[in-house]
Order: C-alpha cells, then sequence, then structure tokens
C-alpha cells in the first residue's frame, strides 16, 4: 500500500512547514488528490489516522477534495474531461491529450496554531 508512505511524507511536510511557521499544533489538513492519480482516498484516510499519533498533527482533522480528470487534445484544441489516463479525446477520439489535471496529490491548506 504505497498511501503509508505518501501519508507519512504528506505528514512530514505538515509538521515541519507548521514548526518553521511557529505553530505548536495542527488543526487541519486539506489535501486535493486527482481521480486518475492512482491514489485511494479510504486508504489515505487509514493511513492518516496511524501516522500523525506522536505529531503536531495528532488530533488535526483530513479533508480529502478529488480533483477530476482534464486534459488539452492537440489535435482538436480544446480543455476536455479524461475519465482514464491516456485515454481518447472525448470530442474527436484521437489519443493526443496531454493530461492537466487529475493525477496530483499535494497539500492544499493547512490550519494551525
Amino acid at each position: 500500500m504505497h498511501e503509508m508512505s505518501l501519508m507519512e511524507s504528506v505528514i512530514d511536510i505538515v509538521c515541519e512547514t507548521a514548526r518553521k511557521n511557529g505553530a505548536s499544533r495542527v488543526k487541519s489538513v486539506r489535501l486535493d488528490v486527482g481521480v486518475l492519480s492512482h491514489v485511494d482516498p479510504e486508504a489515505l484516510l487509514f493511513c492518516y489516522e496511524a501516522v500523525r499519533h506522536g505529531t503536531i498533527a495528532d488530533g488535526a482533522e483530513l479533508e480529502i477534495n478529488r480533483i477530476a480528470g482534464e486534459g488539452w487534445c492537440l489535435d482538436c484544441g480544446k480543455t476536455v474531461p479524461l475519465q482514464e489516463r491516456f485515454g481518447a479525446c472525448p470530442e474527436c477520439g484521437r489519443h493526443r491529450v496531454q493530461m492537466t489535471a487529475g493525477d496530483e496529490l499535494k497539500i492544499r491548506d493547512m490550519e494551525v496554531i
């Protein structure tokens, strides 16, 4: 389960950033997770419960925002929704679509005290 190592990295970044900014506790964390990122939000939540204990993020709420897949078709020049990686353009049917959203995993923001 790669979600465990991903969440360990998220907690490390959150705690380090909070400490660098003089915070003593993290109250909440918001993540953006793309639907095409191959990351399971339920597994992230499970791992979050395990890795936050004993850190300044212990007790912090986690919110996961799902980001839809989107791409730019090089053939028809349109921004189109993507349902799968390397999928065909729903407008022209060709496979020259540059993914522009939906594969991210990033910390959107966090609340600290």
